[in-house]
């Protein structure tokens, strides 16, 4: 096979591959999905949860659950409690247009704080004996 032929079949295995990626366009302003004023992930975050911070509280309860730290009925418990709390904060923004007043805010602070301060004590037991 000569040079010439070689390079003429490398030549056109090169544009065979690169015009379909050439070929796409950018998205358009009117192809591309709007965005909403408040950012909602769509699924499971990383940590597993539905929102962030429930999410991560979920997967610590999973991990003390597996350590032996917790049972699983006082886990779900607490998630389910989670749960509840965020959707309630859910539906109190979304009541008032997406602002809470500061009263109802720091209700909501309170009682997450309290929360956590259940699951403390739920762990307490056994971090004094390990």
């Amino acid at each position: 096979m000569s040079l010439k032929s070689i390079l003429r079949g490398t030549a056109v295995a090169t544009l065979l591959f690169a015009v379909p990626a050439l070929a796409q366009t950018a998205p358009t302003s009117e192809s591309a999905p709007q965005k909403s004023g408040q950012c909602e992930k769509g699924g499971r975050g990383k940590h597993g949860g539905g929102g962030h911070k429930f999410g991560r509280m979920e997967h610590r309860l999973d991990k003390q659950v597996a350590e032996g730290r917790l049972s699983q009925a006082q886990a779900d418990g607490f998630k389910a409690e989670a749960k509840a709390l965020h959707e309630e904060m859910k539906a109190a923004r979304a009541a008032a247009n997406g602002q809470v007043d500061e009263v109802q805010r720091s209700q909501f602070k309170e009682r997450r704080r309290a929360l956590k301060e259940k699951i403390k004590a739920a762990l307490a037991p056994t971090q004094q004996g390990a």
